[in-house]
């Protein structure tokens, strides 16, 4: 989610009439901002900027995908569904409503016996158990040794 500032700044340049591309510099200027404070772990600077545009296009900046050629197909895929995100939800609003898909499903789980079963401190002790059990009993201490034993 951007920043109220920064879809502030967006608005204030929509409302001056600047280009998509100028309303969605906002957005990848805050995300430059995240890149030096290391918000994101190591990330390249075109991350950053990609990440950017798209929070634009979702915020309802009417910036366009890219063109056959310029990015990859999944890369433009991702970009005319943020864009059409955005366009449905408005210009540059701040409140996102889940898919009805979505909804209809976290209703359904919500409903469901299993859920009714247990209270949440009840399930969040089954699934912390669960996952120990996956990662096994082996501790990182041993496995290091095991590593170390086999370069010899």
């Amino acid at each position: 989610m951007p920043e109220k500032q920064t879809l502030q700044r967006a608005r204030q340049a929509k409302r001056a009439g600047k280009r998509p591309t100028t309303q969605a510099s906002e957005f990848v200027r805050e995300e430059m901002h995240h890149l030096k404070e290391g918000k994101h772990g190591k990330e390249s600077r075109e991350q950053a900027i990609a990440i950017g545009l798209s929070k634009a296009r979702r915020a309802g900046v009417a910036l366009p995908a890219p063109k056959p050629g310029q990015a990859k197909r999944k890369t433009r895929r991702s970009a005319q569904s943020a864009l059409r995100l955005g366009q449905r939800e408005g210009e540059l609003s701040e409140s996102k409503r889940a898919s009805p898909r979505r909804a209809t499903t976290t209703r359904g789980a919500k409903k469901s016996p299993r859920a009714a079963a247990a209270g949440r401190t009840g399930r969040a002790k089954t699934a912390s158990r669960a996952g120990a059990s996956r990662r096994g009993s082996s501790t990182a201490r041993s496995r290091s040794s095991s590593r170390t034993k086999t370069k010899k």
